[in-house]
């Protein structure tokens, strides 16, 4: 059960407990070591490799591999997608700001159902490849891996290290073939 600090200091007065004003009560509970009221939302670690699998990643995305300091030449992308994004189009364009006049923005839209946004982000490099696809899956995100290992630097480059998660849909897609090395 929640109460505001009104409702404490009712309840409070209503028992006896003491006489004290509603601020004071609240005083009381924000210098006490037990704060109930605040919460903070945990996982546990499920993976029994997740501190060396974790400690690879911040590895690489500190230029370092296997203890070694990266190369000019290689690269790190980190990639992941973003399911169930509804497609939405206004009915009417919007018009823009005149003498006087704020834009005007159409609510009504039409759905064009839902989509997959795919992206792939070079962290030390600050390059962006993104796609917009039906669904997601090893077959579109396959084609994100083929897209950026087709463009420079990537494409001539000595390693490229993929930094993914582990959904299905990077199990197969190719990574393994365009990380050279």
């Amino acid at each position: 059960m929640r109460f505001s600090r009104a409702e404490l200091h009712r309840l409070v007065i209503e028992r006896g407990v003491t006489e004290a004003s509603a601020s004071t009560i609240w005083r009381w509970l924000t210098e006490d070591a037990i704060r109930p009221w605040q919460v903070r939302s945990w996982i546990f670690r499920r993976d029994p490799d997740f501190l060396a699998k974790a400690s690879r990643v911040l590895d690489l995305y500190a230029r370092r591999f296997e203890g070694s300091r990266l190369r000019p030449n290689e690269y790190v992308i980190s990639a992941d997608e973003k399911s169930q994004l509804q497609a939405l189009g206004r009915r009417h364009p919007t018009t823009p700001p005149g003498p006087g006049r704020p834009v005007r923005r159409e609510f009504d839209y039409d759905r064009g159902g839902t989509l997959a946004y795919l992206a792939a982000w070079d962290v030390h490099h600050a390059n962006l490849f993104g796609r917009v696809e039906e669904k997601t899956g090893i077959e579109p995100f396959g084609r994100l891996v083929g897209e950026v290992m087709a463009s420079e630097p990537y494409a001539s480059a000595k390693r490229v290290f993929w930094v993914v998660d582990n959904g299905s849909s990077h199990a197969r897609a190719g990574l393994d073939r365009s990380a050279r090395g």
